[in-house]
């Protein structure tokens, strides 16, 4: 009886613990350029907090930065009304969480898709060249050309990332495939430009690719409806984005950024956030690609099998998929 008291009595501790925890909360996040309504990797993390919302009843603050002036204000806003904890999209933010946060040691920052090494900031990172290696194979086995094509947003080490991972795949089952690749920009508008993506797309069609995988943000509808009109066929980032173009998209790369937002805000509920650093692949769960009523027609028994099996081996060690940003060159490309 005593044991029995004892174990209610920790469990009613933990639960008025956690009370606390909810009534201090005061979640915001300040997405970046494109937009909460970006159908790819600014809309996954909205995802993740409207979630949050749905079960807890907690509001958050919000802020969409429209232009790079903004993110350092923003966020040092949400610090100034005591927002706690405070979520960051986009590796564009790490300079502005690096410096806000140092000014607001007792608010807790997460920031998704950069590292910020200080004792208030938690960093998650994905590892987006395993996810890619995987819709590589599917896009090589998917193509009647052997020739394959990657379209990115802005110009820079994450984004070839993804297209070096994505080259390694394809030719992981195709040796000889060709993986043409072309970046939309140097600057951020890069992320939301349809007319220059469907311009880009329609380019590597005419030199032979007939799949296209864009890692782009916005810039990437304006592929995957390049991709409808020609008969083609493209690959999603970030969200699954598969009903965008259902008999088009072939699959997508989904990153998990929806958990790690509702994840920030849970574990900062129950008092169980922490700083320091959460890198996230295919043993993690943290990518993946897509498969849905909107592309299961394009994908074979075969298909299935060889991604599998791909995946099997990087959990296991077997396959070593070069990361670019280790020493910025793909020897794939």
């Amino acid at each position: 009886m005593k044991k029995l008291f004892q174990t209610a009595a920790a469990s009613l501790i933990a639960m008025a613990a956690a009370t606390s925890y909810a009534d201090e909360i005061k979640p915001a996040v300040v997405f970046d350029m494109g937009g909460k309504f970006d159908k790819s990797f600014n809309e996954g993390v909205y995802n993740g907090v409207e979630k949050f919302k749905s079960e807890t009843g907690i509001e958050y603050k919000e802020f969409e930065v429209t232009n790079p002036s903004q993110r350092e204000q923003a966020i040092r806003k949400m610090a100034q009304r005591g927002s706690n904890p405070i979520i960051g999209v986009g590796f564009a933010q790490e300079a502005a969480i690096a410096k806000v946060a140092q000014e607001y040691p007792d608010i807790h920052f997460t920031i998704i898709d950069a590292v910020v090494d200080l004792p208030n900031v938690q960093s998650v990172v994905f590892k987006e060249h395993e996810g890619s290696f995987l819709v590589g194979v599917l896009a090589a086995m998917a193509s009647e050309t052997n020739t394959v094509g990657f379209i990115g947003g802005m110009d820079i080490p994450l984004i070839q990332k993804f297209a070096c991972g994505y080259a390694q795949g394809a030719k992981y089952v195709k040796g000889d495939a060709s993986v043409l690749s072309n970046m939309t920009g140097t600057t951020p508008s890069a992320w939301n430009d349809p007319g220059k993506g469907s311009e880009l797309a329609k380019s590597q069609f005419d030199r032979g690719a007939d799949v296209i995988f864009a890692a782009a943000g916005g810039t990437g509808i304006g592929v995957y409806q390049a991709a409808k009109d020609a008969g083609k066929l493209a690959i999603g980032v970030d969200s699954n984005q598969n009903h965008l173009q259902p008999g088009t998209m072939l699959t997508s790369m989904t990153k998990q950024v929806d958990v790690a937002a509702y994840n920030t805000f849970k574990t900062a509920m129950e008092g169980t956030w922490k700083p320091g650093i959460l890198s996230l692949g295919l043993a993690e769960n943290g990518v993946d690609w897509a498969l849905d009523e909107n592309n299961k027609s394009l994908i074979t028994d075969e298909m299935t099998a060889k991604v599998k099996e791909a995946r099997e081996e990087i959990v296991a060690g077997k396959i070593s998929v070069h990361d670019y940003m280790e020493d910025n060159s793909c020897p794939s490309l």
